[in-house]
């Protein structure tokens, strides 16, 4: 056997993500060897493979729902945007160059499609189904003749398409109709039904539209998947924190001193690998919030400056805010300050950038003796080590190289009273490695503040991707799903007019 799926959405956030991961992980569960595949992804918030590929970090999580290490295959195109009209184009794994969005899907987009379809049908020849992840709307018809992530995959290797619409937002209804009236009579073959996403209420209100869609449309509704807080793990762009949400929307325990932490991430533009702070999210009696201003620094325990893919802009962006000058005071107060990757550089003496943003030589808030020019070859690297007696891993996605000139290392970076600085992402997911660091940060605040000893975050996570699959499991026409995956659309459905644009 060799089943696939491509689960598209009816807007961009509707839930495909979560939904990809939700089939991936039920299905490994019944015994089935599955991996998941996105063509293209747009996305900040990267990751890199065991092999030193990035891919983005959603395919890295649907990975995980499988129990399975990801690959390149998993997300051949990656596009990381540096602005609003271009993006890093990542091709299996690295980058190639940047181009323009005109550039890109003028032409050099549609070139890919061999590519991907090939990433495809290696994946599918070694595992028994492979769920597929489309992006945004398959009805984008002004992208449909370049398209290479949505009905362009499905057509290349005739996979069956589910579309999820996202009832919270409204408009559910109107949204699958639309879509599935917007595609071509050969793109409709393919579409075999629709799954609703975060359903509030009784669900026998619903079915009479249910009923009502099928017998305009010929199609079939596979599930409705009830409202769950917190399950919006490795968001690919926005400001969401995943962890986050749990941690305020459903019971936690208590903290485990007498106060509680709070920790400021400045909202740096062009953020990247936000998703750092969700083990600080995790962590009962910490209170994790995105701030653009500098009084919201003022109550803060720990400041953190996350990774941007814009490093010399976000450091422009500070000192506009009036955030440099916070940070900056915090720094000669002795109040903890953490940089990370793009974080990490700005808080150098100096960068030299004739790669990223080709400005030259830019000063550094100077609170770290670091300085950093910028290499047109970028570090993709898994490293492990120890700070503050804990073993720690993650891993490094960047142009920049840091010289680090003096104060006490740490981790490739370096520590400056209560100011640190790293390349590496994803170290607060050491369990040991961030409750150090969370009683260093304590201790410098001046608050009573104690990690819990046995939260663990990987723990957290694969609670989370089980809930997921419960969703589908519990809340899905699971027998349906499983005949779709292995068999494909069903035969003779209806064509909905008008059809996509001539």
């Amino acid at each position: 056997m060799s089943g696939g799926l491509l689960v598209a959405g009816t807007t961009s956030d509707a839930g495909k993500s979560v939904v990809t991961a939700g089939i991936c992980r039920w299905l490994v569960r019944q015994g089935v060897k599955v991996a998941p595949f996105k063509a293209q992804n747009m996305s900040l918030n990267s990751f890199v493979t065991r092999e030193g590929a990035e891919i983005g970090r959603a395919q890295a999580m649907q990975a995980q729902a499988c129990r399975i290490e990801p690959t390149a295959l998993m997300n051949p195109v990656l596009l990381k945007p540096g602005g609003e009209q271009s993006s890093q184009v990542v091709l299996l794994g690295k980058p190639v160059g940047e181009l323009s969005a005109r550039g890109y899907h003028g032409g050099r987009q549609q070139k890919l499609l061999g590519t991907v379809l090939d990433c495809l049908a290696e994946l599918r020849s070694t595992y028994d189904a492979v769920i597929c992840e489309g992006a945004g709307s398959p009805a984008e018809i002004n992208l449909r003749r370049t398209d290479i992530v949505n009905m362009g995959i499905a057509r290349g290797a005739r996979l069956p398409v589910l579309v999820v619409g996202d009832i919270d937002r409204g408009g559910v209804f109107a949204s699958f109709y639309g879509t599935l009236a917007l595609l071509s009579p050969e793109d409709q073959e393919l579409v075999a039904g629709f799954l609703v996403n975060k359903f509030r209420g009784d669900v026998s209100l619903l079915e009479p539209g249910l009923d009502m869609l099928h017998g305009l449309t010929g199609r079939r509704t596979y599930g409705v998947l009830p409202f769950r807080h917190g399950l919006g793990i490795d968001e690919e762009d926005g400001l969401r924190v995943s962890l986050r949400g749990a941690v305020r929307e459903s019971a936690v325990a208590p903290p485990v001193g007498e106060d509680v932490l709070r920790v400021a991430v400045c909202a740096v533009p062009l953020m990247s690998n936000f998703t750092d702070v969700d083990a600080l999210a995790a962590e009962p009696g910490v209170v994790v919030r995105f701030v653009d201003r500098p009084e919201e620094l003022t109550d803060a325990d720990l400041v953190v400056v996350p990774g941007t893919r814009g490093t010399v802009r976000a450091l422009e962006w500070l000192r506009e805010r009036g955030l440099a000058r916070a940070l900056a005071s915090r720094a000669a107060e002795g109040r903890p300050v953490l940089g990370i990757c793009g974080g990490f550089q700005i808080l150098g003496e100096h960068i030299e950038d004739d790669v990223e943003s080709r400005r030259g030589h830019v000063d550094g808030l100077g609170l770290l003796p670091v300085r950093v020019g910028f290499a047109r070859e970028k570090t993709l690297t898994r490293p492990r080590g120890e700070a503050l007696g804990e073993r720690v891993e993650g891993y490094e996605i960047h142009h920049g190289v840091a010289e680090v000139t003096g104060g006490e290392p740490f981790l490739d970076g370096c520590r400056v009273g209560a100011v640190w600085g790293t390349h590496w992402h994803g170290s607060l997911e050491s369990d040991g490695f961030r409750r150090a660091f969370l009683r260093e940060v304590a201790a410098a605040a001046g608050r009573r503040f104690v990690p819990a000893h046995d939260t663990s975050f990987a723990a957290l996570r694969e609670e989370q991707l089980d809930r997921l699959g419960d969703l589908i499991e519990q809340h899905a026409d699971t027998d349906a799903l499983w005949r779709l995956i292995e068999s494909g659309a069903p035969q003779g459905l209806p064509f909905i007019p008008p059809g996509a644009p001539a």
